[in-house]
């Protein structure tokens, strides 16, 4: 029945209530602030809706002000169709487990089609905040933390890359249509057999490069990053595509968000001198993070730089794909297929060069 919890003892709570993307979700966002916030008077409820997210609808509700107030509830509907490629239930636990290390926001319940958790004070990063060093410092140090959680039961993890990545272009081939317009086509250089050979291609020439698996972020961009100035701290959100992954893949990632989404631009890919201030930072926190306190050299620091560009890879066919299922099944006004062509121009062009170091 709706508005019903379900749910173990101690166990995250989930709630038997659906917003409809088609509809006004007032009523349906009031049900679940009744049981979440029952304290809060109907009349007092404010709220806002976050509009730079191109899977999900993300709305802040409160009472008060939200940049002061420290309760603000975050009510995320999931996408149209994501439930195709996104583990909901792995998600939850990859939340859980950083908040119970202080890496994340409290979940504070999932329902039909989304979660309800904590609001982050602070604001998301832009291009310009994001090549500050006291702001990639903090956010190398942050990602360095997080890459040393274990995994709860002990496990040896496995990266979810190539599976997540063999999904992928599965749910591609899967869309192809002949009715399908020539917007949402493929080019023949990047068509799906082009592309299969491509990444058992990728797969090959990265099998002999080492990158420990970690817990990673997986889609690290700059509006998944909160920077609180007053606490001088970083904090990562949207957790979608958290899991275990390889290390240098979770690092290449957010390098290649600096060249931005709505207006990608490689050329403002950060420098040679950036990446190596910030791996240096990153490794100097996982060394200590991880009980070692080993002294980070050069060395270790250019090794770290030449295993992230050939990662960067890795991530443009990752994303490229994931762009492509988004053109075929979003409802998010955004022009994917102009991303994916963006992602997988700048693999090819890039490809011998990474491979070659």
């Amino acid at each position: 029945m709706e508005g019903t919890c379900t749910g173990k003892k101690n166990g995250p709570l989930h709630l038997n209530i659906r917003i409809k993307e088609d509809e006004d979700p007032h009523n349906s966002i009031m049900k679940l602030l009744r049981i979440l916030r029952p304290q809060w008077r109907i009349e007092d409820i404010k709220k806002k809706v976050f509009t730079e997210g191109t899977t999900n609808q993300l709305t802040a509700c409160y009472t008060g002000c939200l940049r002061s107030s420290d309760d603000v509830v975050l009510v995320r509907v999931y996408g149209n169709m994501t439930d195709l490629y996104l583990d909901r239930r792995k998600e939850i636990e990859i939340l859980h487990i950083l908040h119970e290390h202080s890496c994340g926001p409290k979940l504070y319940c999932s329902f039909e089609n989304g979660i309800c958790y904590e609001f982050l004070q602070g604001i998301a990063l832009d291009n310009k905040l994001l090549r500050e060093p006291l702001v990639y410092r903090l956010i190398a140090e942050e990602m360095a933390k997080i890459h040393t959680i274990k995994p709860r039961d002990g496990s040896r993890p496995q990266a979810f890359l190539w599976t997540k990545m063999a999904h992928f272009l599965q749910l591609v081939q899967d869309s192809e249509n002949d009715e399908m317009p020539s917007s949402l086509r493929l080019p023949e250089t990047t068509s799906v057999e082009a592309l299969r050979n491509e990444m058992h291609e990728l797969k090959r020439r990265l099998g002999p490069v080492y990158s420990p698996t970690v817990l990673c972020h997986n889609d690290l961009s700059p509006a998944n990053i909160i920077y609180n100035d007053t606490k001088g701290t970083v904090k990562f959100i949207d957790y979608e595509y958290g899991d275990f992954n390889y290390q240098a893949f979770d690092i290449a990632n957010l390098f290649n968000e600096y060249a931005g989404l709505t207006d990608t631009d490689y050329s403002r890919y950060p420098s040679v001198e950036l990446q190596m201030d910030w791996l240096t930072a990153y490794l100097r926190r996982y060394e200590s993070c991880s009980g070692t306190d080993t002294i980070v050299s050069e060395h270790d620091v250019k090794n770290l730089y030449i295993t992230v560009c050939k990662f960067n890879l890795a991530s443009h066919f990752f994303w490229g794909l994931w762009a492509v299922i988004q053109a075929r099944h979003s409802d998010i006004n955004f022009d994917f297929m102009r991303y994916a062509n963006a992602r997988f121009e700048r693999y090819f062009e890039m490809k011998e060069e990474y491979f070659d170091m």
